[in-house]
């Protein structure tokens, strides 16, 4: 639980960047044997683009990084839980642990139908492990304020 206390806190790094660049404020990191091997935070309004999710960041820098199109040995660590599209590069990634801190109800992908109402199933590889909920507080206050800033 430590090892996924530092690494969350490592994504909220990521994610207080995007807050500062007003982005919204998602920070993710992946990490294989304890080692950050790929880092990303949203940046759809920098890039203009709406694929540019801090997963899909991450993910494509820990592929570079490996030169593998697949990550079984690794976890990815993402302050908000992921939305479909990223569920799908995850899904497609093999990656081998999600962890998330925040629940996304409007967004996420397990948190509404038809994942939510049926647990059984998941859009994330079968073998994937998924973990929520760690560092959720300090993860949600950080939308908040980015929320809250912008009305």
């Amino acid at each position: 639980m430590q090892e996924d206390i530092h690494f969350m806190q490592q994504a909220l790094k990521e994610a207080k960047r995007a807050f500062e660049e007003e982005e919204i404020p998602v920070g993710a990191i992946v990490v294989m044997n304890n080692t950050i091997i790929g880092r990303g935070y949203n940046q759809v309004e920098k890039l203009n683009d709406p694929t540019a999710h801090a997963e899909m960041i991450a993910l494509t820098s820990a592929f570079n990084y490996l030169g593998s199109k697949y990550l079984p040995e690794a976890s990815i660590y993402i302050t908000v839980e992921p939305c479909l599209m990223c569920a799908g590069a995850l899904y497609w990634s093999k990656i081998g642990k999600i962890i998330f801190g925040a629940i996304d109800e409007k967004n996420g992908s397990i948190s509404r139908p038809p994942f939510s109402n049926q647990p059984q199933l998941s859009p994330f590889h079968p073998k994937t492990i998924v973990v929520k909920g760690v560092l959720q507080e300090e993860c949600a206050q950080l939308m908040k304020l980015f929320f809250k800033s912008r009305r």
